[in-house]
């Protein structure tokens, strides 16, 4: 199966096709610059360079949450975009799930961590011994000491990734959870590992796409807020 993958749930972006696990072209940036400036030209440059076309494609995955809220909008909207216009199949898959194909370590926890702002983190907690991920937790918006908390009661090592590993590290450390961070180049969400996680994921109709944002946004919030004081 080809997959074109779309990453755009935090900082970086980054967009790649894939047959089936192997990776035969990907373009990733973490410049700062904003995604919808950005997202779709690389997809078009990259396919360009490497001679490929979006109608032979058989499906577009992209991260859907959690993450940024705008981020993930403006992944979900470009691969609906593509999918309506090439008449393909999309596939969202977890951030969290996708990020941990990237981290392959016998006898480790594979535990991506985002900030979440607001004092929490977004995490799921995965095996990944060989490439035949599992998924241990759902993912979840959790405070940092809640997940130091989890961790310390599991017993075993845990293998940190994710903008949020550094903050997460700290706090296991101190809290004596035998630890250690992945390298700094698989860190980061990749269009790869989405592609990873789409391979057993549902395919869908562009319409039926939704985000997850695992929490309401910060207007939700305070429009309820208001309602509640109402």
């Amino acid at each position: 199966m080809k997959i074109l993958a779309i990453e755009s749930s935090a900082k970086s972006a980054s967009v790649a096709v894939c047959e089936d696990r192997a990776l035969l072209t990907q373009y990733f940036q973490s410049t700062g610059l904003t995604h919808s400036r950005t997202l779709l030209k690389m997809a078009e440059d990259m396919l360009k360079n490497a001679d490929l076309s979006i109608r032979g494609m058989d499906v577009v995955a992209v991260a859907s949450g959690p993450g940024s809220f705008t981020g993930i909008r403006i992944g979900v909207s470009a691969a609906i975009g593509l999918a309506w216009g090439a008449d393909l199949p999309v596939c969202g898959v977890s951030t969290l799930e996708a990020m941990a194909y990237n981290a392959e370590e016998p006898g480790y926890v594979v535990c991506p961590v985002m900030d979440a702002r607001r004092d929490q983190v977004y995490t799921a907690s995965f095996l990944n011994p060989d490439g035949s991920l599992t998924r241990l937790t759902p993912d979840r918006a959790l405070s940092l000491n809640e997940l130091t908390g989890e961790a310390m009661k599991d017993g075993r090592p845990y293998l940190l990734l994710g903008d949020g590993a550094l903050k997460c590290h700290e706090a296991f450390m101190a809290a004596g959870i035998a630890c250690r961070l992945a390298p700094p180049l698989l860190r980061p969400q990749s269009a790869w590992g989405v592609a990873c996680a789409s391979l057993n994921a549902p395919k869908l109709t562009p319409d039926a796409l939704r985000p997850n944002y695992l929490r309401l946004s910060q207007a939700e919030r305070e429009r309820a807020e208001k309602a509640a004081k109402a």
